[in-house]
């Protein structure tokens, strides 16, 4: 499975915090509920991933017996969630105390439970805050929480993904196959271009704009205090309105409506779409099964508008109510310090969020494969790159977004209504999460 861009599939972090903060102490064993995190480092850490076990048994298995070999009195009990339903479980376990010790999270994820005291706030810990320095700035500041100081989870892996185009299809539009969009007015010319002249057989795109494209595009997204959302702003409504337009003139797919990242990426496979956005495991999966697409892929990175890319964080969180904190904290950045990121990065197409790693050769010096051409791209990219989703953006309301971009597409409403409103519901369930 792809674990950069794995999204929780439930709503269920649409909670109230005043449902979370039923939940009560940790499940570590060997300590006292109330005890600090500058004891000693002993106990049973409980310790969750999302949907790895399948893939990395062998390289979590090493990073856990490597960490008991150092604290012979600490024991990791390793447990992996499905993707499916991950969100519930999670709000399950914390209603009702059994969260682990150390918790495997997204920052829309953290959100709800480091608003229910559940989630350790590194930045004030003494035992975590030491370790801060080590990881990149962009990647601390992913767990940040609005109206809160500090960070709740210690930054694990990133990802960053190139744009995928297929030049043979670009040539036979009569764009240049060399000079791929790089800005949005670009894309939307090259768009409705791909369009008109294969008589709209192919669509340059497969997906209707998420927030993050919201984000790209330079709009603000929230206010300054993080408590209203502003996507419905000029900017705003004006890319729902260029989107529309390629909707109609068949410069996006007909499907783009209802289209997943799976779904895009097996059109643009079977090459009935132009461009898709894609990682390094991407690559090898067209390699293998698509060939005559592998040999016409060209790699360039996502259209912004901003300069900076878009990033997408994985972290790992410490129960604040751990009954073995001490022990928890120190795994959790044994899990995520250099050495185990960069060997966990050369397993799989990811990228380490501690410094310096990303200047090592195996993300500077491109060996000449494709491959190596989207993993220097990919981590120069990832330096400056910044998580555009706000971590209170629920799955709930992504799918708020969602629908009413797609009335506006359809012509049930204004582009400016139709934001208008989305902002309206968002800022709804924004009130009640909080």
């Amino acid at each position: 499975m792809r674990i950069s861009r794995r999204v929780a599939t439930a709503t269920a972090f649409a909670v109230t915090s005043a449902l979370v903060v039923t939940a009560c102490g940790g499940t570590g064993s060997g300590g006292d509920g109330n005890s600090g995190s500058t004891g000693k480092i002993e106990g049973t850490v409980k310790f969750q991933t999302w949907n790895l076990k399948t893939n990395f048994k062998d390289y979590f298995e090493g990073v856990i017996d490597g960490f008991e070999k150092k604290y012979p009195d600490v024991e990791v009990e390793w447990i992996d969630q499905p993707a499916e339903g991950y969100a519930d479980k999670l709000s399950a376990d914390a209603t009702a105390g059994t969260l682990p010790d150390v918790v495997n999270v997204a920052p829309d994820l953290a959100t709800p439970l480091a608003k229910a005291g559940l989630a350790l706030n590194l930045d004030e810990d003494k035992a975590a805050a030491k370790f801060k320095g080590e990881y990149l700035e962009g990647a601390w500041k992913g767990h940040e929480m609005p109206g809160e100081t500090g960070t709740y989870a210690f930054p694990w892996y990133l990802n960053t993904g190139p744009m995928f185009y297929n030049k043979k299809l670009f040539k036979e539009a009569g764009l240049d196959a060399e000079k791929p969009p790089t800005s949005y007015d670009q894309l939307f010319e090259d768009s409705l271009k791909m369009a008109k002249n294969s008589n709209g057989k192919i669509a340059m795109l497969s997906n209707a704009p998420a927030i993050e494209d919201f984000g790209r595009y330079g709009v603000p997204l929230m206010n300054e205090d993080k408590t209203k959302f502003t996507f419905n702003d000029a900017k705003g409504v004006e890319l729902v309105e260029k989107y529309k337009e390629l909707f109609e003139e068949g410069a996006l797919d007909e499907q783009a409506l209802t289209a997943v990242a799976e779904s895009s990426g097996r059109k643009f496979q079977q090459q009935q779409i132009a461009m898709n956005p894609g990682s390094a495991h991407d690559l090898e999966t067209y390699k293998k099964e698509a060939p005559s697409l592998y040999k016409n892929i060209g790699i360039t990175p996502a259209v912004n508008n901003t300069g900076k890319d878009n990033m997408y964080v994985q972290g790992l969180m410490v129960n604040a109510q751990s009954k073995v904190k001490p022990a928890a904290i120190e795994f959790a950045h044994w899990v995520t310090n250099a050495a185990n990121q960069e060997k966990f990065g050369q397993e799989v197409a990811v990228f380490p969020s501690t410094k310096g790693s990303l200047d090592s050769d195996f993300y500077t010096k491109d060996d000449g494969t494709d491959e190596g051409r989207v993993r220097v791209a990919a981590a120069e990219a990832l330096k400056t790159a910044v998580n555009y989703t706000p971590v209170v953006f629920t799955e709930q309301m992504k799918t708020v977004l969602k629908n009413e971009v797609a009335k506006a597409m359809q012509g049930k409403k204004s582009a400016k209504q139709a934001m208008d409103d989305a902002v309206a519901e968002c800022d709804k369930l924004l009130q009640q999460a909080g």
